[in-house]
């Protein structure tokens, strides 16, 4: 899939995820972003840096986009990814809320 569709925001997300890059990972997301991952809340951006050093980054996660769709709600979407890496492997969804121009909430499950 062509990921130009993607809102820039959950580009930066996939692409800083790619390569490695925290700061820039960490930069995709507002000051009080929310994640969500299986139930597990972390908020903010030191939050965020939290669940990327144990669950993203931090496990050499690589993703590819398999499908995008927009979500219930205005700035909300749904992506599909295939993950790999030394932490969960397989594909599953994304669910977004893009705002001002950052990720204010990612869930995952």
């Amino acid at each position: 899939m062509s990921t130009a569709s993607l809102p820039g925001p959950i580009q930066e997300f996939i692409d800083a995820t790619n390569s490695g890059d925290t700061e820039r990972f960490v930069a995709a997301f507002s000051e009080d972003a929310y994640l969500n991952d299986w139930g597990r809340e972390f908020s903010g951006r030191d939050g965020v840096r939290s669940w990327d050093r144990t669950d993203n980054i931090g496990k050499q996660t690589h993703f590819e986009v398999v499908a995008i769709a927009p979500g219930a709600q205005d700035g909300s979407y749904a992506v599909t990814v295939n993950v790999t890496g030394n932490g969960f492997n397989g594909t599953g969804p994304l669910d977004f809320v893009v705002r001002d121009g950052s990720i204010a909430e990612l869930r995952i499950s």
